[in-house]
């Protein structure tokens, strides 16, 4: 073997990882979160959870996302220690189908069929495929099929390539030495566990091992602990992501290390204490990718069955690592844990969380406005106080959740995705100047309080019907950004014009009270306050609706499409203004 075999051998290994990585991408886009929704819900029943975690490992080909994801689910209070054990478990099973794919590059046949089973006989037909679908469709999730497709074909002329360039290591006694070595158990575990540490991959060291086979030099007395070792190794990942994170989330991360330590232990004993009176004569053959796959399979299958029914010893034996602390059991997670870091390497997922979280922001912004608006016909001071407190809860949202946001936005998004992220960054801004408003209200107000002054009847009835207006805005914004209602959003823009007129004409009406000396300036600075910051609220309810039909519209310029539904000729927008006057006309 020379240099430029060694170069073949590196060249195919960073094909091989490449294109396990593409692969990996757009099943995730495809998925587009589904699969972490119902990991999410369906953990309750032990089997079940191994069932599931084994189905989302095979769909995204990699045990240690899900794992990594799960200690997400764990450090943001989504998800129990005691649902977790049974998906890690899973997680283990689902990777092996990775392994049995890899096995393919081994058929060796003369028959036409069988040849045909070989992934390089098929794989340039689907790389084909997936870049028809990437230059020619404009369907974001034929574009996404395409990505897997091809990352397919890349993995399997990666995997192709490096056993091109092994196979001259089948004559040379140094390498044939170095695998001997391996055949200790101690130093074959030692040796996959580092070389998966590196890769961060239990796959794709699996893989590697199964390219090793074409040599013929490894043999299975070598390959069995190695294959051990990457079972461990993976475990780094999950390790790694759960730095600064919360205790529960660390013990999620031991809980997958232990299971693997000890799953591994378990069967090399009872493996090498049956062959001290069996005596598997398959130890001294020649490992084939199949068999690798075999025991990769046997192996995660046998530890599962083993120690699934110890999963609660699993998770004590975690406790006892790393014990409960007195904060920890009245510790009460906040809507800030659900946008973990761990999640923005599943942006589908991340990016529905942050709707979550948004639409709670949006709903906090509403309670503050309209418990804000319920002071003006009774003032109480333990609701003023907690307006205060709702703005300042909505401030911290808008902070956690545009920093996140950024950081998403950095990362490979779906279409979809992207479009949901940008309403949310235009919108969060709006419902935090809501909560900055619903203090204004609430400030004037508390200034009527503490001077004992009182509007006029006849104000208080014109005040109530620009409240039951502003209600209205404010209500259906957030119904609008809650379920992305494009419909319901048209609807927004004739009402927030009828708010305008309804702040002129009560400006009017209190220069007419002031010239006939029934109202004085002070009070008339106080409504002023009230009525410029309602209106400043229907600004507001305006910008959410029509940054989501903008975006849904291949945005167009904003003050282009409100000129548009204005104009006289848009009957639509006419009708709509039509009855909102009717609804809301000032009393006489």
């Amino acid at each position: 073997m020379d240099i430029f075999d060694v170069l073949t051998m590196i060249g195919g290994l960073a094909l091989f990882l490449y294109g396990m990585n593409t692969m990996g991408d757009g099943l995730g886009k495809l998925s587009g979160g589904r699969l972490e929704k119902i990991l999410e819900k369906l953990t309750a029943n032990p089997l079940s959870a191994v069932a599931l975690g084994a189905a989302v490992t095979a769909v995204i080909q990699s045990s240690s996302a899900t794992t990594v994801m799960v200690v997400g689910f764990v450090n943001s209070g989504i998800m129990k220690l005691s649902q977790a054990v049974g998906i890690i478990m899973g997680a283990n099973i689902g990777t092996t189908v990775t392994s049995w794919i890899l096995g393919l590059t081994g058929i060796e046949s003369e028959s036409f069929f069988i040849r045909l089973l070989k992934p390089t006989s098929f794989s340039p037909v689907l790389a084909l495929i997936g870049v028809v679908f990437i230059l020619f469709s404009k369907k974001e999730k034929k574009q996404d099929i395409g990505q897997i497709l091809i990352g397919f074909a890349i993995l399997m002329f990666g995997m192709e390539t490096m056993s091109g360039a092994v196979k001259p290591l089948a004559n040379e006694p140094g390498f044939t030495n170095i695998l001997l070595m391996f055949s200790n158990p101690v130093l074959g575990v030692i040796a996959g566990a580092i070389l998966t540490a590196v890769i961060q991959s239990s796959s794709a060291s699996v893989g590697i091992l199964q390219a090793l086979c074409i040599t013929g030099a490894v043999k299975f007395s070598a390959a069995l602990p190695i294959i051990m070792g990457q079972n461990i190794g993976t475990c780094v990942t999950a390790i790694i992501s759960c730095v600064g994170a919360s205790k529960n989330a660390k013990r999620t991360a031991l809980v997958h290390l232990y299971f693997n330590i000890i799953g591994s232990v378990l069967f090399l004993a009872l493996f090498y204490t049956l062959n001290i009176f069996v005596h598997f004569a398959f130890l001294d053959e020649p490992a084939t990718a199949f068999g690798i796959a075999a025991v990769h399979t046997i192996f995660n299958l046998f530890a599962t069955a083993v120690l699934l029914p110890f999963g609660k010893q699993l998770e004590k034996l975690a406790y006892l690592t790393i014990p409960e602390s007195e904060e920890e059991k009245k510790e009460v997670l906040s809507d800030f844990s659900l946008l973990d870091e761990r999640f923005l390497d599943t942006p589908s997922y991340a990016v529905e969380q942050c709707r979550n979280v948004a639409v709670k922001m949006a709903l906090l912004a509403k309670e503050g406005l309209n418990m804000a608006i319920d002071l003006i016909s009774h003032y109480d001071e333990a609701k003023a106080q907690r307006v205060a407190e709702l703005e300042d809860i909505v401030d911290q949202y808008e902070d956690e959740l545009g920093t996140y946001l950024v950081k998403l936005s950095s990362r490979d998004l779906s279409e979809r995705d992207s479009r949901t992220i940008s309403i949310l960054l235009h919108s969060i801004g709006d419902f935090e100047r809501l909560s900055d408003h619903s203090v204004n209200i609430m400030e004037a107000v508390q200034e009527m309080a503490k001077k004992e002054m009182e509007f006029s009847n006849k104000a208080q009835k014109e005040l109530k019907v620009f409240v039951d207006a502003i209600r209205e805005i404010v209500e259906k914004s957030v119904v609008v950004f809650e379920n992305e209602d494009a419909d319901l959003a048209k609807t927004i823009e004739p009402l927030e014009e009828v708010i305008d007129d309804i702040n002129d004409e009560l400006k009017k009406r209190h220069v007419k009270r002031l010239r006939k000396g029934k109202c004085t300036i002070e009070l008339g600075f106080v409504l002023s306050d009230i009525t410029t910051n309602f209106e400043r609220v229907a600004d507001h309810c305006s910008n959410i609706a029509v940054c989501l039909l903008q975006i849904n519209e291949d945005s167009f310029e904003t003050h282009e499409y409100l000129d548009m539904v204005k104009r006289n000729e848009n009957t639509g927008f006419k009708q709509m203004y039509q009855s909102y006057r009717t609804k809301y006309e000032l009393p006489d």
